[in-house]
């Protein structure tokens, strides 16, 4: 099932970000740019897999670590936008929710710093 949902998602937060129009609901002539990042996210994937001795444990485990290394500048990013007024109203973040993320941000941070120190000594 993650084989269809992980692209799906990932088209559908693609789309919106970028503006396009986004959904399942809608047909290939109201979402071009949607449809066409799914299936090719679907096809790059099977082809990824499917090369002959590809060595898919750790083409996992880098993609987790990727994964892991990016999380920090999309929190950072995440933390910008609910705090922007124009664009969250009154649902932006209080002094006391934005603590807890920042100290979230510092540790996790701190850990992915840790995690790519200690890969690469």
């Amino acid at each position: 099932a993650a084989a269809a949902i992980l692209p799906l998602s990932t088209a559908f937060y693609i789309s919106e970000g970028l503006g396009w129009e986004a959904g399942v609901d809608r047909s290939f002539e109201e979402a071009p740019q949607f449809y066409t990042l799914f299936g090719a996210m679907i096809l790059i994937g099977a082809g990824f897999v499917l090369l002959p001795k590809m060595p898919l444990w750790r083409i996992m485990l880098l993609s987790q670590v990727i994964q892991g290394v990016l999380l920090p500048f999309i929190l950072f990013f995440m933390l910008r936008l609910i705090n922007k007024k124009e664009i969250m109203g009154t649902y932006t973040n209080s002094t006391f929710y934005n603590v807890i993320a920042i100290a979230t941000c510092v540790v996790i941070i701190a850990l992915t710093v840790l995690m790519v120190g200690t890969t690469l000594l």
